[in-house]
């Protein structure tokens, strides 16, 4: 069901983490310690405890710090996805593993040995505060309606505002803040770094949502008057919408490759209870109704496959990847809740119980079709894209006609 690994290194790392996953944090996956707001702390630290002793902590950065090529991370992140407790194990999860690759791109040296390296080791979780309450009229999906603040006041930033569905902020220790920095001027925000946790940072509530895979779940968030000196923030001042395009096509990308694994994950269950399970006389499989759900499952898991290493080397070759990896988050995410839907269908009442973690799966990828994007907003971007296009095509084709 996974593609071929794309070097000797990826193969290796790859073997190892699917081995962990399936042997070590599989049989774990039913502990009372999952709760509904992500895995419990005391579970997170015993299985990175494991997963460093199997030496597959964080293994998509090598020990000297270089982080793999994307297409060998797809190959590595698809097999530590294959359990929802997975990623958590191998610090392979949103948000740390996007806001690692931030942090290598844009962090000086200073702030890497302080912030980032404890990321990496698996010792810290970190949260990203971006994203704002829809009730106050705050940034989701159009990051220009950003509200909250930064102030300075000498040496210091002074930072006022809240957030909403922030990942893992409850436990967290790194965080990365993003605050308009320019009055007025909606275009300027800059993304400053801090120390968790913080008494100006108050968490307001955690949200109950369908999904239950992160450690820390999703919060509301209130910050008032905090202060962050100017040596914590990230990169260049008012260039916060820069970097937060450095984090948003390999981000975008690394949920659709963790997604892609549980679902295979949920395919071979369904395939498993078709082959097993026996019906109006013969096996469920042997009823078209059900083995076509089966095969269109494993049509679709290979297109997302293909689709997720299209767009990884097109990051590799230098490219943003802005308009490649909102084609491949749309159609995966979209994709992957098909194939959890259908193995759902497969298995009839099991499917809908907590017996297996086919439900927890098929919850995971419908809250997928809306984190880092719902569907219509990247349909709704590529489609300005294909205007603009056009446009231009057919301004050139008039200019030619004028010419002859």
């Amino acid at each position: 069901m996974f593609t071929p690994y794309p070097s000797e290194r990826s193969q290796q790392i790859g073997e190892r983490v699917e081995a962990f996953v399936r042997e070590i944090v599989i049989p774990r996956e039913k502990e009372l310690r999952n709760t509904s707001h992500g895995p419990a702390e005391a579970l997170v630290s015993q299985l990175r405890e494991q997963a460093r002793a199997a030496g597959v902590m964080t293994p998509h950065i090598l020990t000297n710090g270089q982080h793999l090529t994307q297409l060998e991370t797809a190959a590595i992140l698809k097999r530590s996805g294959l359990s929802p407790l997975g990623p958590v194990a191998l610090n392979t999860m949103a948000p740390d593993e996007g806001n690692m690759f931030l942090l290598g791109k844009v962090a000086n040296s200073e702030q890497k040995k302080h912030f980032l390296d404890r990321i990496v080791s698996g010792h810290a979780r970190s949260a990203f505060f971006m994203t704002e309450p829809a009730e106050d009229g705050g940034a989701g999906s159009d990051p220009s309606m950003l509200l909250t603040t930064a102030v300075q006041d000498g040496n210091d930033w002074v930072i006022n505002g809240r957030k909403a569905f922030i990942t893992g902020a409850d436990g967290a220790q790194v965080g990365i803040i993003m605050a308009r920095t320019g009055g007025g001027d909606k275009t300027r925000a800059t993304m400053f770094l801090v120390d968790l946790p913080n008494p100006a940072i108050q968490i307001e509530c955690l949200i109950n949502t369908l999904d239950s895979s992160m450690p820390g779940g999703h919060a509301l968030v209130k910050i008032n008057g905090l202060r962050v000196p100017s040596h914590n923030i990230l990169g260049e001042i008012h260039e916060g919408f820069r970097y937060a395009q450095v984090r948003l096509s390999p981000a975008r990308l690394s949920h659709c490759m963790r997604w892609f694994g549980a679902a295979v994950r949920a395919h071979e269950i369904a395939s498993d209870y078709a082959v097993t399970r026996r019906a109006f006389g013969k096996l469920l499989i042997d009823h078209e109704g059900v083995g076509f759900m089966l095969a269109d499952n494993q049509i679709d898991l290979q297109q997302a496959a293909l689709m997720i290493d299209w767009c990884a080397r097109e990051l590799d070759a230098g490219s943003m990847a802005t308009t490649e990896s909102s084609m491949t988050k749309a159609s995966v995410a979209e994709t992957l809740f098909r194939v959890a839907d259908r193995c759902v269908q497969t298995m009839g009442g099991l499917g809908l119980s907590q017996n297996t973690v086919v439900e927890q799966i098929f919850r995971e990828t419908r809250a997928f079709r809306v984190y880092d994007g719902p569907t219509e907003v990247h349909k709704w971007s590529l489609a300005k894209k294909i205007k603009r296009a056009t446009q231009a095509r057919h301004e050139q084709q008039k200019q030619l006609a004028n010419v002859e």
